[in-house]
């Protein structure tokens, strides 16, 4: 038995290390190309394709034992960037998840009720192409937040046992990923952008009458899609040889050395009818309307074929081979993804290089020819090739001040999202500010306010790693003309020097008024301390009012009401002993919470 078990160890061991080492060479030679394609400023486009269970998902996603190629290109784009930190260049990352459920497209990351959540829209921009109205971009800073973001979309992606495989993806899943970075070239300040689209198909099956109305309805779209997906390739393919034969019949024609003479109007070489581009069905399927720009436009495109090694799937994997040959004769244009402006500016400089080499060359046969005359003529000649060709002016000093103060912006910009942990989505056509700290939105009267105005409160655990001060956790807010310096600086009616101070310790916010400052809380007069809850409106002085959120507690909250629990509103206030030690075990919020956060 002790053999036995051993050797089933021995073998699981091999298993898992080869896995690891295919997964590895794969990144090695995929991956690497989209990562330097993607510095150059190029978009990149990888997909996988084939049929139900020939491992799609386990090479574009991996498991947590071994890493797919999405979170592996994700962590070499922090490398990089990390790398390339002594450079003058910045880079900011965004990323995006969406499915494809039967022709509709769903946002993996955003929390919305499971039957509204198939309303996004596709539509189409004349520049940018195809995009998806409505989804959300996550800004995120480091390689943790990414597989975060990447666990939440798994863990919201459709999935269903099939005959193949016990939990078969019934979606098309594409991982977006925004690349962009700001670089000084030739002493100009440039912006380069890269798109990278990580796609993971839903595999191909026969239809089998024994399933449900539900999964026939799922595998007829999921094959709809993908025959779609077939006749764009082949219909690009075919284009692509078509342009080709054009080409080499035009050089031929031009160069006329050949001896071939060149084919009348409407006809090709061979004697027949000139063969016109093909119309392109991108349209006709969801998956193909966004990943157009991917599949025949500006992109650096690359396909994954995976197949079974079963002999029972000898069609199938024939079928795959097949796409994956007419998608290797698709001829794509990418380019790279720069600044008008700063192209323009390179070619105009590249143009003048090109005609100052050319005005060298004439005066250099004009002094040959000149070199038996007249030094006083050859004089005067270079004297008015001087005059027509004045020495380039050096670069005002505006353009390298602007871009110390492009990148200090965005250092400056990324320090404070990673310092207050704000993140910041795109909702149709509003924007979300999330915060995982507590804090203050201020509620301004003013109606000619205009701006959203977040006060953060200091807490005892981010001040012990961070700030390091004595004043631990306590915020304080007055006047500007106090003795103390405040962290909270007010001005209006009724508002003293020293108003109050707000304490947050282990999940506990207290907020301690001074002695004749007025405090309001949920319309109720504070005059000693008390605890602030989740939604809590407070008033201090006459009209500064302020909405207290805190995550950790709303997160709480929202967990209770899923299962059922009475919940108290934002209107309730629990009055506190301070005398004695408050803990975050009696509210029922975990310490753990907050370190982890």
């Amino acid at each position: 038995l002790k053999s036995n078990l051993k050797a089933a160890v021995e073998r699981r061991t091999t298993r898992v290390t080869c896995s690891l080492c295919l997964l590895l060479q794969v990144f090695q030679d995929l991956g690497t190309e989209v990562l330097s394609g993607a510095a150059k400023g190029y978009n990149i486009c990888l997909f996988a394709y084939g049929q139900t269970g020939s491992g799609k998902t386990y090479t574009m996603l991996g498991t947590p034992a071994s890493v797919g190629l999405t979170p592996r290109i994700c962590e070499g784009l922090f490398v990089r960037q990390e790398d390339c930190a002594p450079l003058p260049s910045s880079c900011r990352i965004k990323v995006s998840f969406l499915e494809i459920y039967n022709e509709r497209v769903r946002d993996l990351l955003k929390q919305s009720d499971h039957k509204k959540s198939y309303t996004l829209r596709v539509r189409e921009h004349p520049e940018m192409g195809p995009y998806v109205q409505g989804l959300s971009q996550h800004v995120v800073t480091n390689y943790k937040q990414v597989i975060q973001l990447l666990e939440e979309g798994i863990a919201n992606r459709i999935t269903a046992a099939t005959h193949v495989h016990e939990a078969s993806s019934r979606s098309h899943a594409i991982f977006t990923i925004y690349y962009t970075q700001a670089i000084l070239e030739n002493n100009l300040p440039s912006e380069i952008a890269s798109k990278i689209n990580l796609v993971d198909l839903a595999g191909s099956e026969r239809a089998d009458p024994s399933y449900c109305k539900d999964r026939i309805t799922e595998g007829a779209n999921i094959n709809k899609s993908l025959v779609t997906l077939g006749i764009v390739i082949s219909t690009l393919a075919q284009n692509s040889q078509v342009f080709s034969c054009q080409s080499f019949n035009s050089t031929a024609s031009d160069g006329g050395d050949s001896g071939v003479p060149s084919s009348p109007s409407g006809t090709s070489s061979g004697g027949g009818p000139s063969r016109r581009q093909l119309y392109i069905p991108y349209r006709d399927s969801v998956l193909t309307w966004l990943l157009k720009d991917s599949l025949g436009g500006n992109s650096r495109t690359i396909m994954v074929a995976t197949v079974s090694p079963a002999h029972t799937s000898y069609s199938e994997t024939m079928s795959t081979l097949r796409y994956a040959s007419n998608a290797k004769n698709i001829i794509n244009k990418p380019r790279v993804n720069e600044d008008a402006n700063v192209k323009l500016i390179r070619e105009l400089r590249e143009e003048i290089g090109r005609l100052k080499a050319v005005l060298r060359s004439f005066e250099l046969r004009n002094f040959r020819s000149l070199n038996e005359g007249k030094d006083e003529n050859l004089k005067e000649l270079v004297l008015q090739n001087e005059l027509k060709c004045p020495p380039p002016l050096p670069l005002p000093p505006q353009i390298d001040q602007l871009t110390k103060d492009w990148t200090r912006k965005w250092n400056e910009w990324k320090a404070l999202v990673e310092h207050y942990r704000v993140d910041i989505n795109r909702r149709r056509a509003g924007l979300v500010i999330d915060s995982s700290l507590p804090h203050l939105m201020a509620l301004e009267d003013d109606v000619l306010s205009t701006g959203v105005v977040l006060y953060h409160l200091k807490n005892l655990v981010s001040v012990k790693l961070h700030l390091r001060t004595k004043k631990e956790g306590t915020t304080k807010i007055g006047r500007i003309d106090s003795d103390q310096e405040q962290d909270i600086v007010l001005q209006g009616q009724w508002i003293e020097r020293d108003h109050c101070t707000i304490t947050s310790a282990c999940g506990v916010v207290v907020l301690r008024p001074a002695r004749g400052a007025r405090c309001t809380v949920n319309g109720r007069e504070v005059t000693a301390s008390c605890r602030l809850t989740q939604g809590a409106v407070i008033t201090l002085g006459k009209a500064q009012k302020f909405r207290f959120n805190h995550p950790a507690e709303a997160a709480v909250l929202r967990q209770r009401r899923q299962v059922g629990e009475a919940v108290g509103g934002s209107g309730s206030l629990e009055w506190l002993d301070l005398d004695g030690d408050v803990t975050a075990s009696r509210l029922g919020l975990s310490p753990l919470l907050w370190k982890e956060r």
